[in-house]
Protein backbone atom coordinates (compact mmCIF):
# COMPACT_ATOMS: atom_id res chain seq x y z
CA UNK A 1 0.00 0.00 0.00
CA UNK A 2 0.97 3.57 -1.43
CA UNK A 3 1.52 6.68 1.08
CA UNK A 4 -1.44 8.23 -0.79
CA UNK A 5 -3.41 4.90 0.18
CA UNK A 6 -2.46 4.88 3.85
CA UNK A 7 -3.59 8.50 4.13
CA UNK A 8 -6.66 8.17 2.35
CA UNK A 9 -7.60 4.86 4.28
CA UNK A 10 -6.71 7.17 7.67
CA UNK A 11 -8.80 9.77 6.60
CA UNK A 12 -11.35 7.35 6.11
CA UNK A 13 -10.98 6.21 9.42
CA UNK A 14 -11.43 9.61 10.82
CA UNK A 15 -14.91 10.04 8.95
CA UNK A 16 -15.97 6.43 10.72
CA UNK A 17 -14.64 7.69 13.74
CA UNK A 18 -16.37 10.69 13.41
CA UNK A 19 -19.66 9.39 12.53
CA UNK A 20 -19.70 7.24 15.99
CA UNK A 21 -18.96 10.50 18.16
CA UNK A 22 -22.22 11.75 16.70
CA UNK A 23 -24.63 8.82 17.36
CA UNK A 24 -23.12 8.44 20.77
CA UNK A 25 -23.56 12.12 21.38
CA UNK A 26 -27.04 11.46 19.92
CA UNK A 27 -27.60 8.23 22.33
CA UNK A 28 -25.73 9.98 25.32
CA UNK A 29 -28.16 13.14 25.15
CA UNK A 30 -31.12 10.76 25.26
CA UNK A 31 -30.34 8.67 28.86
CA UNK A 32 -32.28 8.85 31.32
CA UNK A 33 -32.87 6.69 34.62
CA UNK A 34 -35.39 6.56 37.70
CA UNK A 35 -35.11 5.41 40.90
CA UNK A 36 -37.74 4.65 43.72
CA UNK A 37 -37.18 4.69 47.14
CA UNK A 38 -37.14 1.40 48.70
CA UNK A 39 -40.57 1.55 50.12
CA UNK A 40 -41.63 3.29 46.88
CA UNK A 41 -42.42 6.54 48.72
CA UNK A 42 -41.23 8.28 45.47
CA UNK A 43 -39.72 8.30 42.47
CA UNK A 44 -36.62 10.02 40.42
CA UNK A 45 -36.00 10.29 36.90
CA UNK A 46 -32.72 12.18 35.93
CA UNK A 47 -31.56 13.12 31.98
CA UNK A 48 -28.10 13.48 30.60
CA UNK A 49 -25.43 14.24 33.56
CA UNK A 50 -27.97 14.01 36.16
CA UNK A 51 -30.09 16.52 35.38
CA UNK A 52 -33.66 15.78 37.58
CA UNK A 53 -36.06 15.61 35.31
CA UNK A 54 -38.87 14.35 36.96
CA UNK A 55 -40.29 13.62 40.84
CA UNK A 56 -43.33 11.38 41.33
CA UNK A 57 -44.65 10.46 44.43
CA UNK A 58 -46.84 7.43 43.63
CA UNK A 59 -48.64 6.53 46.63
CA UNK A 60 -50.00 8.67 49.79
CA UNK A 61 -46.97 7.26 51.98
CA UNK A 62 -45.15 10.03 51.40
CA UNK A 63 -47.43 12.03 53.64
CA UNK A 64 -46.74 10.20 56.27
CA UNK A 65 -42.92 11.86 56.33
CA UNK A 66 -41.83 14.46 58.20
CA UNK A 67 -40.55 17.09 55.69
CA UNK A 68 -36.40 16.50 57.04
CA UNK A 69 -36.96 12.52 55.74
CA UNK A 70 -38.93 13.32 52.93
CA UNK A 71 -36.35 15.80 51.83
CA UNK A 72 -33.56 13.37 52.68
CA UNK A 73 -35.71 10.44 50.68
CA UNK A 74 -35.91 12.45 47.89
CA UNK A 75 -31.90 13.34 48.23
CA UNK A 76 -31.16 9.44 48.64
CA UNK A 77 -33.46 8.34 45.35
CA UNK A 78 -32.13 10.96 43.30
CA UNK A 79 -28.64 9.94 44.07
CA UNK A 80 -29.59 6.52 42.79
CA UNK A 81 -31.21 7.74 39.52
CA UNK A 82 -28.17 9.83 39.17
CA UNK A 83 -25.85 6.74 39.30
CA UNK A 84 -27.93 4.62 37.06
CA UNK A 85 -27.24 7.56 34.18
CA UNK A 86 -24.12 7.99 34.76
CA UNK A 87 -22.86 4.48 34.43
CA UNK A 88 -25.35 4.64 31.46
CA UNK A 89 -23.05 7.26 30.67
CA UNK A 90 -19.84 5.75 31.22
CA UNK A 91 -20.74 2.27 29.61
CA UNK A 92 -21.65 4.19 26.28
CA UNK A 93 -18.47 6.16 26.03
CA UNK A 94 -16.23 3.09 26.83
CA UNK A 95 -15.77 1.85 24.03
CA UNK A 96 -14.54 5.28 22.03
CA UNK A 97 -12.01 6.06 24.62
CA UNK A 98 -8.11 5.19 24.57
CA UNK A 99 -6.59 2.16 26.62
CA UNK A 100 -6.21 3.24 30.59
CA UNK A 101 -8.82 5.60 30.29
CA UNK A 102 -11.83 5.29 33.08
CA UNK A 103 -14.76 6.20 31.75
CA UNK A 104 -16.52 5.99 34.75
CA UNK A 105 -14.06 8.69 36.48
CA UNK A 106 -14.02 10.57 33.59
CA UNK A 107 -18.09 11.26 33.95
CA UNK A 108 -17.80 12.25 37.15
CA UNK A 109 -15.07 14.33 36.59
CA UNK A 110 -12.51 12.54 38.69
CA UNK A 111 -9.87 11.88 35.89
CA UNK A 112 -6.97 13.47 36.41
CA UNK A 113 -5.36 15.31 34.05
CA UNK A 114 -3.02 13.22 32.38
CA UNK A 115 -6.19 11.86 31.20
CA UNK A 116 -6.71 14.86 28.66
CA UNK A 117 -3.54 15.45 28.14
CA UNK A 118 -0.85 12.73 28.97
CA UNK A 119 3.05 13.78 28.89
CA UNK A 120 3.14 12.21 25.60
CA UNK A 121 0.67 13.48 23.06
CA UNK A 122 -1.71 9.97 21.92
CA UNK A 123 -1.02 8.65 18.09
CA UNK A 124 -2.09 5.92 15.88
CA UNK A 125 0.53 3.79 15.54
CA UNK A 126 -0.13 4.13 11.85
CA UNK A 127 0.53 7.56 11.85
CA UNK A 128 3.25 7.37 13.37
CA UNK A 129 4.70 4.42 11.11
CA UNK A 130 3.59 7.31 7.87
CA UNK A 131 6.02 10.10 9.79
CA UNK A 132 8.88 8.10 10.36
CA UNK A 133 8.81 6.74 6.68
CA UNK A 134 8.08 9.71 4.76
CA UNK A 135 6.80 10.13 1.51
CA UNK A 136 7.30 6.89 -0.92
Amino acid sequence: MNYSERIEGLFQEYERQRNSLTEMQTRMSALSATASSPRREVSVTVGQNGVLTDIQFPSGAHKRLTTADLTRLILDTYADAKEQVMNQAADLLAPMLPDGLDAHKLVRGQAGAEAFLPKEPRMVTSVRELLARGPE
